[in-house]
């Protein structure tokens, strides 16, 4: 028998209302991802992709359907329940950086581990991800010193700090420059590498998908292509 998949979709659907129109974000949805994958996620905007990322990541519940990550049901859990499995389990990297822009560098890097309860020292774990980022010279800035690479990969620290299992990257690079852009896929590609982490990427760059370990295309919440 095969190993039992990491995280497994099961009927996935949501819709929502807009005005009195319905929009179907996403179609019966089943999809099986392998612990230690590097998945792939194109289409054009509104195809589901970003709703698809969002009910892995406990961001969102669907109307129907199950998220099962590591044997546990996302749809069981209370709201506690989630938000502690999502900081534990899941680091979550977005196209828009989200950094505070009062904090500095390492404070926004340090923040999902202070939410934790008998959160302890971590300045060995923040001077390791600044080394490993090439981040080191900047700790101290604010987002608005930094540049948009800079920026992108403080958010990805961030995403590390817990040391989670699963990244989910939501047009990562989509801000970028070409060669910030492509910093920020190899170094996703190395956590998978030397990590084992599992990574999610929603992407709309042919360079970034054919990094991954296997791309799913999708049109009108429905997956329409999975191919290695």
């Amino acid at each position: 028998m095969g190993k039992e998949p990491f995280i497994e979709l099961i009927e996935v659907t949501k819709t929502y209302r807009l005005d009195a129109n319905a929009v179907v974000a996403l179609d019966h949805v089943n999809l099986s991802i392998a612990r230690n994958e590097f998945l792939a996620i194109t289409g054009k905007s509104g195809c589901g992709k970003s709703t698809l990322i969002n009910m892995i990541g406990g961001l969102d519940s669907p109307d129907q359907g199950k998220v099962i990550i590591d044997g546990e049901d996302l749809s069981a859990m209370d709201d506690r329940s989630l938000t502690l499995f999502r900081r534990n389990r899941i680091g979550i990297i977005f196209q828009f950086f989200n950094l505070l822009p009062i904090l500095t560098l390492e404070e926004n890097i340090a923040l999902p581990h202070l939410l934790k309860e008998g959160a302890n020292s971590l300045n060995e774990k923040i001077d390791r991800l600044l080394v490993e980022m090439d981040l080191t010279q900047r700790r101290h800035h604010k987002p608005h010193e930094l540049s948009g690479g800079e920026m992108q990969r403080v958010a990805i620290c961030r995403a590390l700090i817990n040391d989670p299992d699963l990244i989910l990257a939501d047009e990562p690079t989509g801000n970028l420059d070409s060669v910030s852009g492509r910093q920020v896929l190899e170094i996703l590609r190395r956590l998978k590498e030397e990590q084992g982490k599992t990574i999610i990427l929603v992407t709309h760059s042919p360079e970034g998908a054919a990094m991954t370990d296997r791309i799913l295309r999708m049109k009108d919440g429905r997956i329409i292509v999975d191919q290695p």
